[in-house]
């Protein structure tokens, strides 16, 4: 993809654009969506929505998004050649640009991005000051900031769940800060998001994905580390 002239080009290489909103919440936001992932981005459908459909090329926000789903940090140099770096990766991307969603943020960013073997589907809200919030993860609505070390389960819809997963955690020493669970339906999947203050012991991540009724375990650390 050729390269497009913007706010970048007129900065230096250290400043990621004129906007934290527009740029290192955006880079947040792709990161977790490659966190969740799991593996190399091949391609990507990004969509921006309200006053990001209106602003994204000019402010650097589409820039910011791929260096993100590279798994760029947010003071990393290379955001300016974002669309550079993803040729050498061999990683595909193409964007999309909704005015009018009024049932949205202002600022909110939609990945679909795949690896060779998984499809991941992100919505991610910059809430300015390089805050984000995920609002939804593969359908699921979710709310974290990802500040804090985030641990996602996609499990069965049973009862006692919730305080099973809760106990176990606690058990290997792991202080949880918020804990929600979302499904799509009674008896359905859900999804649990617990924020805890540090990463929890390999031994229980690989306890989790060894039941049978926990079909997903994803572990993503604080974005900025």
């Amino acid at each position: 993809m050729a390269e497009q002239s913007s706010v970048f080009d007129m900065i230096g290489p250290v400043m990621i654009g004129p906007s934290s909103s527009h740029t290192a919440g955006v880079v947040r936001i792709g990161r977790v969506a490659r966190k969740l992932l799991g593996a190399p981005a091949v391609s990507a459908e990004i969509t921006f929505y309200n006053s990001f459909a209106r602003t994204y090329e000019g402010h650097g926000s589409d820039r910011a998004i791929i260096a993100g789903l590279l798994d760029f940090k947010t003071d990393d140099v290379r955001i300016k050649t974002a669309f550079g770096e993803a040729e050498k990766a061999n990683f595909e991307f193409k964007f999309r640009s909704v005015g009018n969603a009024s049932t949205m943020h202002p600022n909110t960013v939609k990945v679909s991005v795949s690896s060779a073997s998984k499809t991941i589907s992100v919505v991610g809200e910059s809430r300015g000051g390089g805050v984000i919030k995920i609002s939804e993860v593969n359908g699921f609505g979710v709310g974290f900031n990802a500040n804090l070390s985030t641990l996602i389960l996609l499990a069965d819809d049973k009862k006692g769940a919730i305080a099973f997963i809760a106990t176990v955690l606690a058990n290997d020493d792991c202080n949880i800060a918020s804990m929600s669970v979302t499904r799509k339906g009674k008896n359905d999947r859900a999804c649990h998001i617990i924020e805890i203050d540090s990463k929890p012991p390999q031994v229980t991540l690989d306890y989790l994905k060894h039941l049978s009724w926990i079909k997903e375990v994803t572990f993503i650390p604080d974005i900025d580390f």
